[in-house]
């Protein structure tokens, strides 16, 4: 999240004038049409007060009693907690700077959630834990090394047994490490990415090999998500203030359908929109916010997800989390939207 510049009416003006004779850019207030949707839950606020606090979800779902899914969300301050589907707090655990979450269900090793530990933003950590569904606790596991730099985005990638991590330095580096769970974990760095500047949302979409990470004032990026694949990214959308204004920040997939049927969502931070893409061909689709409803709106958004599938009676259709960055008069927390409310505010099928 970046602090608002002001800008005088002169310097706006002084601006104006020096690109009169360049091709004309598209109007800052310009915008792509906006569809809204209406929050139906929130979860009980972080415990730190007062600062941009909350930052990143991650939803486990139940497949045997989708209702007892659960969510775990980062206090970037503090620690993870772990959220039911009414938003009530089951568990907290004291886990320092983690910033972002992703978490994967490894089968016989358990419901392995990941956390980017930037407690020394010098050296990159990752935070791994066990999420426990029966308690709705986390079980440390330890943490693992991910180089130098600080531990911005992260987020989990599943090729055969092996689980790979994408580590986001907040320089815009992207480490992908191979974890080993066995006793104590450990990570071995397969490769190196890089964008130019300061990046931290990603999703790796493990059907299409594909990694999508968002570089906050650039926009969206693709790389191969494979260890032996290329490093070099292709651009997917731009921040140029209409699909997506900066900070480009959350990243998720709504995979959807055989193949690569789904959604791409992007939190568009600067003017508190989401923008979503078809998986299929990246092709840019809409956009909508969540608007004032029963719990609020959301403002400022730093992590999203979502995950496609029945959640019980509130979410039938899937379940979309997005960060709020203004909660007043509590601190902050993070939104429950039905997905089946956003594909019909933007007419997708």
């Amino acid at each position: 999240m970046r602090p608002v510049v002001s800008v005088s009416l002169f310097g706006l003006l002084s601006l104006g004038m020096a690109g009169c004779t360049a091709t004309k850019p598209r109007p800052a207030l310009s915008r792509a049409p906006t569809a809204a949707v209406q929050a139906r839950g929130q979860t009980e606020a972080v415990g730190t007060a007062n600062a941009d606090a909350a930052d990143d979800p991650a939803i486990w779902r139940n497949p045997a009693d989708p209702a007892a899914s659960l969510i775990v969300g980062t206090d970037k301050k503090a620690g993870l907690y772990v959220y039911d589907l009414h938003g009530k707090q089951r568990s907290f655990i004291d886990a320092g700077r983690v910033n972002n979450v992703d978490l994967r269900d490894m089968g016989a090793a358990g419901i392995i959630v990941a956390a980017s530990d930037r407690s020394d933003p010098l050296s990159a950590k990752l935070a791994l834990f066990r999420l426990d569904p029966v308690s709705a606790t986390l079980i440390p596991l330890g943490k693992v090394s991910a180089g130098a730099g600080e531990a911005y985005g992260v987020c989990l990638y599943r090729a055969a047994d092996t689980l790979f991590a994408f580590n986001v330095i907040k320089d815009g580096t992207i480490r992908q490490l191979a974890l080993t769970l066995g006793g104590q974990p450990s990570a071995t760095l397969v490769r190196t990415m890089k964008l130019a500047t300061q990046s931290e949302g990603c999703a790796a979409d493990e059907r299409t090999h594909r990694l999508y990470v968002a570089e906050e004032d650039v926009g969206l990026w693709r790389f191969d998500a494979r260890p032996e694949g290329a490093t070099t990214p292709i651009k997917i959308a731009a921040a140029d203030g209409y699909q997506i204004v900066a900070d480009t920040e959350g990243v998720t997939l709504a995979t959807e359908g055989p193949g690569n049927g789904g959604y791409l969502l992007v939190s568009s931070q600067g003017d508190n929109a989401y923008a979503v893409y078809r998986l299929s061909d990246e092709s840019y689709l809409g956009r909508f916010r969540i608007g004032a409803g029963a719990v609020g709106s959301t403002e400022e958004t730093d992590g999203i997800d979502v995950v496609v599938g029945d959640f019980g009676v509130g979410y039938p259709g899937g379940l979309f989390v997005a960060q709020d960055g203004q909660n007043a008069p509590t601190a902050q927390n993070f939104k429950l939207v039905a997905w089946t409310d956003i594909k019909v505010a933007l007419g997708l099928p």
